[in-house]
């Protein structure tokens, strides 16, 4: 006599199911620590007659202005060195962007420099590229007081105070460093 015996395979549903509940846990617990030590990073808006530079400016205008805020601290020197004002030519003679006409000018929009009171004023020959600029040169150790104005054919303000620019079209460029900028661990 012969004995059969029927050996059944062993049930893979059970552990199907205990690595199913495993794995939910273990999201439920991310999830649960990711909604505890989450941060709600609120972005601060800017008055309507001023521009985040971050946010608001095109790539090209981001160039300009940074170019800018760099220069300044060159046409500080270069006035101190010669006591009087540096002209965008001689900034252009040396070198400094965004006064020197190169590539990189022409793709940021082609700027007609020009000294204007104290401040200098990069008119745009290519407004759907980048608006024109004024960078107001203040106090030695005061930050860049750049501002904008994308209207096409924008012409040179008559005045450089805050009121007349706003009423003129330009609007400020501010440099803002929230939380969305730069991230802080507290360890």
């Amino acid at each position: 006599m012969t004995t059969t015996h029927v050996v059944r395979p062993a049930g893979a549903g059970h552990e199907t199911l205990y690595v199913a509940l495993l794995s939910l846990f273990i999201l439920l617990a991310a999830a649960g620590v990711v909604a505890l030590h989450g941060e709600s990073h609120d972005v601060a808006q800017v008055p309507a007659h001023q521009l985040d530079a971050r946010r608001d400016l095109t790539a090209a205008e981001q160039g300009i202005y940074a170019d800018l805020r760099v220069t300044l601290d060159e046409v500080r020197l270069l006035a101190q060195e010669q006591e009087g004002p540096v002209t965008p030519a001689q900034l252009a003679e040396e070198g400094f962007a965004p006064f020197a006409q190169d590539a990189s000018s022409v793709s940021r929009g082609s700027h007609a420099w020009q000294l204007l009171h104290g401040a200098y004023l990069g008119l745009s020959q290519a407004p759907a590229v980048a608006g024109s600029f004024l960078l107001r040169v203040t106090a030695p150790d005061a930050d860049a007081d750049v501002w904008v104005n994308r209207t096409p054919g924008a012409v040179a303000p008559t005045a450089l105070g805050d009121q007349a620019l706003m009423e003129a079209g330009w609007q400020q460029v501010v440099a803002q460093f929230d939380a969305g900028v730069t991230r802080q661990h507290r360890h």
